[in-house]
């Protein structure tokens, strides 16, 4: 593990910890969800290796084990963040794995900073294309109530509502498809989260639009995601997302919630290192 300078400030850094599973493979740098950290990826981390891969991690600023500055949480920044972790370690011909509101920062990476060093991408579970619904977006899956009614809830009682966010992420229609202990990990990494960080990235993922972005990714792309997730609904999300990208494949897990990298690993990772041995 390292830590990554993303930003020299006057009185303090800010400082990405990064976990760098090392060796010669071509280098996957995997983008954690919200409110979560990267050590959410520790189902796919073995597997890549085995397959040959080198697996690289980073908690978001705010979250894990990251500094917890009191601003930066938009997409132009973290994309920046992301850029700086890829710099710092010299890493090219990468693929780019962003699950959930970590979809966003590849959208935005590769808009901003094009894909000299990224060979592919993969949208897993992720909020692209446009999660808020409005006049020009009528089939965004997250109405502007429904955003406000989850920063309430988080603001009134963090607990309460990390309990009930961790049921749903991994749950379709109202079962749970992970072991309890399993749920309970991922609330620990939502406890590690900065409130504030947490509150200004809801807003960020909910109502950043990422169409304009989008088409900017011209490297192949996989597109996966869950049929029960109701976190972020493939309706709305991931088959919108596959349809605006050219060069882009589709998996879709039958009978998977939002956290289907926990729920059906072996499907999923075996789904992505096909896509990477293309």
């Amino acid at each position: 593990m390292t830590e990554v300078t993303a930003h020299h400030g006057l009185f303090k850094d800010t400082n990405l910890h990064v976990d760098d599973a090392g060796g010669a493979g071509r280098p996957v740098v995997l983008i954690h969800g919200w409110p979560l950290s990267g050590k959410s990826f520790e189902e796919q981390i073995p597997a890549l290796q085995e397959a040959g891969y080198r697996p690289i991690t980073y908690d978001r600023r705010g979250f894990g084990l990251s500094s917890k500055p009191p601003a930066g949480y938009n997409y132009d920044v973290l994309a920046e963040d992301l850029q700086k972790v890829l710099v710092e370690l010299d890493l090219t011909d990468v693929t780019l794995v962003g699950f959930s509101m970590g979809g966003g920062e590849v959208a935005r990476y590769l808009s901003l900073y094009g894909p000299s060093r990224i060979r592919s991408v993969v949208f897993a579970s992720a909020v692209t294309p446009y999660l808020m619904r409005s006049d020009d977006n009528p089939d965004g899956p997250l109405t502007p109530e429904q955003a406000d009614g989850m920063a309430e809830d988080l603001v009134k009682d963090e607990t309460a509502f990390y309990d009930s966010f961790t049921r749903d992420f991994f749950s379709v229609d109202g079962v749970l498809k992970v072991s309890e202990v399993q749920r309970k990990e991922a609330g620990a990494m939502c406890g590690q989260a900065n409130k504030n960080a947490v509150l200004a990235c809801m807003a960020a993922f909910g109502g950043t639009d990422f169409r304009g972005d989008l088409a900017d990714v011209t490297v192949p792309a996989l597109v996966i995601h869950g049929d029960g997730d109701a976190t972020v609904p493939f309706e709305g999300s991931g088959q919108r997302t596959h349809a605006a990208l050219a060069d882009s494949e589709v998996h879709v897990i039958k009978d998977a919630p939002h956290g289907c990298n926990v729920s059906h690993a072996e499907e999923w990772n075996t789904v992505v290192i096909g896509f990477l041995a293309k």
